[in-house]
């Protein structure tokens, strides 16, 4: 089985618990040898990209939208750079969403996300993302149930509608055990060069471990569609991770199989204007 085969999360509920955090699905390698995998793609990884990017440049209107989720220390930087680090930063916006202002509370949840999304070509990447309204607006109440309930429904649509406007969607859910973050933010507190990832309020959100997951496994459940299915990535091994997601992005562009747009001016006509021209010194 492929790792995208072996990371689809199937149709019906969900539970998280059941879903091991340090495997390696699809995958029978050791570290150094998953490391390799990732570098040896790279190559391809950016060609195709840059391929999208000059479709887009073009007239082109497809793009891709990779949403990471995931706890605490789950790694969605570190995904950031050892994956997306390997394609043109030119063809590339990265949204950070942190808690909403003032402003995006005043519109519907939606609106902030509408404003971020991707252009023409581009590799489109969300660092948490609409999820966070399901998942944290659930734990903490901030909104009403009902509302909650409204939203599940309400992402379904949306998500439809960039499909249909040529935007692949690729969700990833980082997943990773209590006990591996705990490791992570006490290497953080270990290593004055890392204080400044550490949030105290990190800690108040691991009481809440239970209630996370729960949210998790109702918001994967309801939003696991087949124009944008969720893949739930085991995380405590980074370069497993790592590698999962440069696979779902390899994938993903293989299957869009972009093409350099063909010249829109005579070749040969051009290359006898340059090789006639004597430059004005």
């Amino acid at each position: 089985m492929s790792i995208r085969d072996a990371l689809r999360l199937p149709a019906g509920p969900v539970d998280l618990k059941s879903i091991e955090t340090d495997a390696a699905p699809g995958y029978d390698g050791k570290k150094a040898d998953g490391e390799a995998a990732l570098a040896a793609m790279g190559p391809e990884l950016a060609d195709l990209q840059e391929r999208l990017f000059a479709e887009g440049r073009t007239g082109g209107t497809r793009n891709i939208l990779l949403v990471l989720q995931g706890m605490d220390t789950s790694g969605k930087g570190g995904t950031l750079r050892h994956t997306v680090g390997l394609v043109d930063p030119q063809g590339v916006r990265i949204t950070s969403f942190k808690a909403p202002t003032e402003e995006e509370r005043s519109h519907d949840f939606l609106w902030r996300i509408e404003r971020a999304l991707p252009g023409p070509g581009i590799l489109g990447v969300f660092d948490r993302s609409h999820y966070e309204d399901v998942l944290i607006g659930r734990v903490r109440s901030l909104a009403p149930p009902e509302e909650i309930e409204r939203r599940y429904g309400a992402i379904n649509d949306f998500e439809r509608r960039l499909a249909d406007s040529g935007t692949t969607v690729v969700k990833c859910m980082l997943h990773i055990s209590a006990e591996e973050q705990k490791q992570r933010l006490l290497a953080r507190l270990d290593d004055p060069s890392k204080y400044w990832k550490f949030n105290p309020g990190d800690i108040d959100e691991r009481a809440l471990w239970g209630e996370y997951r729960a949210a998790y496994d109702l918001a994967l459940e309801k939003t696991n569609t087949e124009i944008a299915p969720w893949y739930v990535i085991p995380a405590d091994k980074k370069w497993y991770r790592n590698l999962a997601v440069g696979t779902l992005l390899l994938d993903t562009l293989r299957d869009l199989d972009p093409q350099w747009p063909p010249a829109d001016f005579d070749v040969d006509v051009e290359r006898a204007r340059l090789l006639d021209e004597t430059p004005v010194e």
